[in-house]
């Protein structure tokens, strides 16, 4: 049982190469190396590193739903973008992809810093949690601002980054979104035994001599630094961060995070794998970020009505 994420990682990885456009008996090297290849390392990264933050949110504000979207990062990814597309006006030099998923990682980072500082400064978590939500509905309001007075070929490139898609991502791209992954998982495991603490609240935690401040502050920076790089160049992609801790804590039997957190990253490189197979089944490709949404809310409904079923016969 332990070992199904892992086998259904390297499963639909290898699945995953074959899918995309043109036949099996068509796919040359150049195709196979510049953009499946990537892609799936793209949906790798990216699910893994989604998964691990959620769980670590989870763990943070002791509520099975928090996402790692919760603190506002998204939200100022989009607002980075928003400004790229709408704001510099509608020369096509600064239409690239590139240029988008570098002023939403600059949204991010700007919002990333914003949580972080304030999680250094306050021990409440609830605090924290109020300033994330209220701080990703400015960003939100700001961005619709922008999309009311931009034309039809910035809305339709904002749009497109809004979607979602693990495509397009290059090489170098791959490789920053890995280094924050690599980063954000030594935070996180560093900071493991704190998670550990904190699920039992915060006045257990203070009792038992740990910092939760020092807690708040090692998961913010993990859980924002993973967030932000895979929102740039994904766009915003739900339900991963939501879903893959839960099913990694059913099948590790455990709620301890050096098992949880290894677990969440296999489980959420696999849902993100399933998503990006999904969305490239058909002749157009769908938006990751539905086929995700198509895979993520009935694992949730499940996991809520096992966990009812399972309350009322106790």
């Amino acid at each position: 049982m332990r070992y199904l994420p892992v086998v259904g990682l390297f499963a639909l990885l290898l699945l995953d190469l074959l899918v995309g456009g043109g036949s099996v008996s068509l796919v040359t090297g150049a195709i196979l190396w510049k953009l499946r290849v990537p892609r799936v390392m793209t949906a790798v990264i990216a699910g893994g590193a989604l998964a691990a933050s959620g769980a670590q949110m989870q763990a943070v504000f002791r509520n099975p739903l928090a996402d790692p979207h919760i603190m506002g990062v998204s939200g100022g990814a989009g607002l980075g973008a928003a400004i790229a597309t709408m704001a510099l006006g509608t020369s096509a030099a600064f239409f690239t992809g590139f240029t988008v998923a570098v002023a939403a990682f600059l949204g991010a980072f700007v919002a990333a810093a914003l949580v972080v500082a304030v999680s250094a400064r306050f021990r409440s978590v609830t605090t924290l949690l109020v300033f994330g939500v209220m701080l990703g509905f400015i960003f939100s309001a700001l961005s619709s601002v922008l999309q009311y007075t931009a034309g039809e070929e910035s809305l339709k490139l904002f749009y497109s980054w809004m979607a979602g898609s693990f495509s397009g991502c290059r090489y170098f791209e791959v490789a920053l979104m890995a280094g924050a992954l690599v980063i954000g998982l030594i935070l996180a495991f560093c900071n493991g035994k704190g998670l550990d603490i904190i699920l039992f609240g915060e006045e257990y935690a203070t009792l038992s001599g740990a910092s939760t401040r020092r807690i708040l502050f090692l998961s913010m920076l993990s859980a924002c630094l993973m967030t932000g790089t895979v929102t740039a160049f994904c766009g915003p992609l739900g339900f991963v961060g939501i879903v893959a801790p839960h099913l990694a804590r059913r099948i590790t039997g455990s709620s301890v995070h050096r098992q949880v957190l290894p677990c969440s990253l296999a489980t959420g490189a696999t849902l993100a794998l399933a998503a990006d197979i999904l969305a490239n089944l058909w002749p157009i490709p769908l938006p990751v970020g539905s086929t995700l949404a198509l895979i993520g809310i009935p694992l949730i409904l499940l996991i809520l009505l096992h966990r009812n079923t399972s309350n009322v016969k106790d």
